[in-house]
């Protein structure tokens, strides 16, 4: 019997035009294929960043929707597997990885061992592979320990990168590090870093709603509100780390920061409305576009892939013992109740010091 599905599709060129698209898909996948019941994900700024971005990087082709202009956002979560045509993958396992905003999807598994499995659907197979791993979910993890690991991981994975990328570089020569959207949970994971590893002033600028919240975390050595912007940014050599995207920030830090200015490195779009094209004349060296599967790639040919996993576990656990600690979980339930929560992430309307877990 065919299993009823429900998936939120979001206009690719208007982000706040939504719709609930309801579809069919069969109980018994094709040869080779599994059908997963997506329990719960997570939605963040970051996950809107795959919408702003999804062109570019390939994002919509993970789950792509034959009806333009619609297209399914993707997400980090929790899935079980339903039913399965495949020798080595039973129902009733459940794997962490890249999810749609929907509550069942087929995928089709390779390289199936102890640690999980590769899709191998042939339309992914030319897109970055960190997201086209499937990890064998932790038996011992509740329901929340399984929203932090949605929430954080993939958030927490850039910070790591970046810190170890600005690490090897000695800071390009900098004194200070000047990091926009400094409430988001990618800017507090990159400033934890640096300031665990003495890696020079952390500034973080911020909304002035957010100030306060951004200080206590204990993640920056300075939060410096938008409006006080170009006066209140360093003297000194800097980097700046640019996780909003906006261009009239992206404009003061350039010109108030001119020659001091080290390298300017665009991580994320949390001011999507704003957008800075990259075009124009702009004081300083250009800015560079970091992508994270890249520098996942260089790390685990240096370190190997468990190395590597190894020690962006052991520095994760150190933020959630730190700054993630107090990170709380807001639940969202149903078609409406995400529609909604999108919407907010969207907007940039959510509290920073909470991350919201979606469930159908």
């Amino acid at each position: 019997m065919p299993v009823t599905t429900t998936g939120l599709e979001v206009d690719r060129t208007a982000l706040r035009r939504t719709r609930v698209a309801v579809g069919r898909a069969h109980a018994a996948p094709p040869a080779g294929g599994v059908l997963c019941r997506v329990d719960s994900f997570a939605l963040t700024a970051n996950t809107v960043t795959y919408a702003v971005a999804g062109d570019l990087f390939g994002y919509w082709r993970f789950f792509p929707v034959s009806e333009p202009p619609w297209g399914r956002v993707p997400t980090w979560g929790h899935a079980e597997v339903v039913a399965s045509s495949h020798p080595d993958v039973e129902p009733g396992q459940r794997f962490y990885g890249f999810w749609p905003m929907a509550d069942h999807v087929v995928l089709e598994p390779t390289g199936v061992g102890p640690a999980g499995f590769v899709d191998g659907a042939p339309h992914r197979a030319e897109l970055p592979p960190i997201y086209q791993r499937y990890q064998r979910a932790d038996p011992r993890a509740d329901a929340d320990a399984e929203a932090r690991t949605a929430l954080l991981r993939p958030l927490f994975a850039t910070s790591f990168l970046l810190d170890a990328w600005l690490g090897e570089q000695d800071l390009f020569g900098a004194d200070a590090v000047v990091v926009s959207s400094a409430s988001s949970k990618t800017a507090r994971g990159l400033g934890h870093l640096l300031r665990e590893r003495g890696r020079g002033e952390v500034v973080g600028l911020t909304s002035r709603r957010h100030v306060d919240f951004v200080a206590r975390t204990g993640a920056v050595d300075r939060a410096v509100p938008y409006d006080d912007l170009p006066d209140a940014l360093p003297d000194a050599p800097a980097v700046y780390v640019d996780v909003a995207g906006d261009a009239g920030v992206l404009a003061a830090v350039h010109t108030r920061l001119g020659a001091r200015l080290r390298r300017s490195v665009r991580v994320g779009f949390t001011h999507h409305d704003v957008l800075a094209d990259g075009s124009g004349d702009l004081p300083g060296p250009a800015p560079e576009m970091f992508f994270a599967p890249d520098h996942v790639q260089r790390l685990a040919a240096r370190w190997g892939g468990a190395g590597f996993a190894e020690r962006l576990e052991a520095a994760r656990r150190g933020f959630e013992r730190g700054p993630g600690a107090t990170i709380g979980l807001v639940r969202r339930t149903g078609p409406e109740e995400v529609a909604a929560a999108w919407l907010e992430t969207v907007d940039g309307r959510t509290d920073p010091a909470t991350g919201t877990i979606c469930a159908w």
